[in-house]
Order: structure tokens, then C-alpha cells, then sequence
């Protein structure tokens, strides 16, 4: 059986990511940006399910229950020529909670939570955040998500969802994962043990 492919898009850009404030599981909404990068990622599905001879209608599609996941999954499903509200979401594909941190921005933290980020910077990926999560247990989450998928999807969720998959597919390792950057109005194919950018 051939492996399970994976579009994977990262929600457009909002506010509080122009002004790096750590979002985690806020609902904060896209920006003008941010929607254009959204219907950027649709045409670039669109033109990727054409070179690949796919059918849009034949793949699942799941978001993030936040609101700049599912807004980028219906802009996105808009331009592929697809109802935009019919897909499914999974509080699986959440972005890792911040808890007592989200809302400020590193340099804020800096100054109030000196302590516990240089704890987090000796293990990014172990640290679990004051009212948070750590890394280790986001990947346990959308690990548990990733054994569900029986068909190839199409998947709108977040940055911190995305460096969880790279490591529970064994594409990148923990330490390398957790300082990745995952890129916007983009879309990382996933299938087998690797991963692929596009745009």
C-alpha cells in the first residue's frame, strides 16, 4: 500500500504573529495578510493536485478548531472549487497551549519569566509551560491524531502541529524541530519519512 500523503498548510498570518506574540491556543483571527496566504495555499494545492492528477473532492480534509485554522482551510477549499465549511476539525490539531506566557511577546517574558525561559531553552522540547504544554506532549497528541488518518488529507492547522508531525514521522529530530521555522502561504507535502515545501 503506498504511504499516506499529507498537504500540510499552516494558518495565514495574524496580528499577534506580526507582532511575535505567542498565540497558542487563543483564538486570534487572520489578518488581510494572513488571507491573502491562505487563498495563496489553495492555489498552490491547486496547482500541485494537477501535476500530481489528483481530484480535490477525493482527499479528507481536517482543521484546527481555532479560527485561523478553519478561516485558512475554507479560503483555501474556495479556491480548489469546493464548499468551503465542509470539512472536519479535531481539537487533536490545536496548537500547543502557552498557557500563563500566551498573549506576550519573548521580550516581554524576558522580563517577568526569566527564570523558566532559560529552563526552556536547556530543553525546548521537554519544558512544559507554566498553565502549558510542553512539545513532547503536543507530539503525543497529534501522534494520536496521525494513527486516525486513513486516506490522503489536506490539513489546516499550526506551526507548533507541524514541528510535532516532523518528529513523530521521524523527519526531524526533537532539539532540531522545536527551533524550526514553518512558513506561511505555504504547503509541506508529507508521505513516507519525509517532508516537501511548496511556495
Amino acid at each position: 500500500m503506498a504511504p499516506l500523503v499529507l498537504y500540510y498548510v499552516r494558518h495565514g498570518e495574524t496580528d499577534w504573529n506580526a507582532e511575535r506574540r505567542l498565540q497558542g491556543q487563543h483564538d486570534i483571527p487572520l489578518n488581510a495578510l494572513g488571507r491573502t496566504q491562505a487563498a495563496q495555499s489553495g492555489e498552490i494545492l491547486l496547482d500541485l493536485f494537477a501535476r500530481d492528477k489528483r481530484i480535490a473532492a477525493d482527499l479528507d480534509y481536517v482543521a484546527s478548531p481555532l479560527g485561523r485554522a478553519r478561516a485558512t482551510m475554507e479560503l483555501m477549499r474556495g479556491k480548489l472549487g469546493l464548499v468551503p465549511g465542509e470539512y472536519r476539525t479535531d481539537a487533536r490539531l490545536l496548537e500547543m497551549s502557552f498557557g500563563r506566557w500566551e498573549g506576550f511577546t519573548y521580550a516581554e517574558l524576558e522580563v517577568h519569566e526569566a527564570d523558566a525561559l532559560a529552563a526552556r531553552e536547556r530543553d525546548k522540547w521537554g519544558f512544559v509551560i507554566p498553565g502549558g504544554e510542553s512539545y513532547e506532549q503536543l507530539a503525543q497528541r497529534v501522534g494520536g491524531w496521525y494513527q486516525t488518518i486513513v486516506r490522503d488529507t489536506v490539513v489546516a492547522a499550526h506551526g507548533g502541529v507541524a514541528r510535532a508531525l516532523m518528529v513523530h514521522l521521524g523527519i526531524e529530530s526533537a532539539e532540531r524541530a522545536s527551533f524550526g521555522d514553518i512558513g506561511q502561504g505555504v504547503v509541506y507535502v508529507f508521505t513516507g519519512g519525509s517532508v516537501a515545501r511548496y511556495g
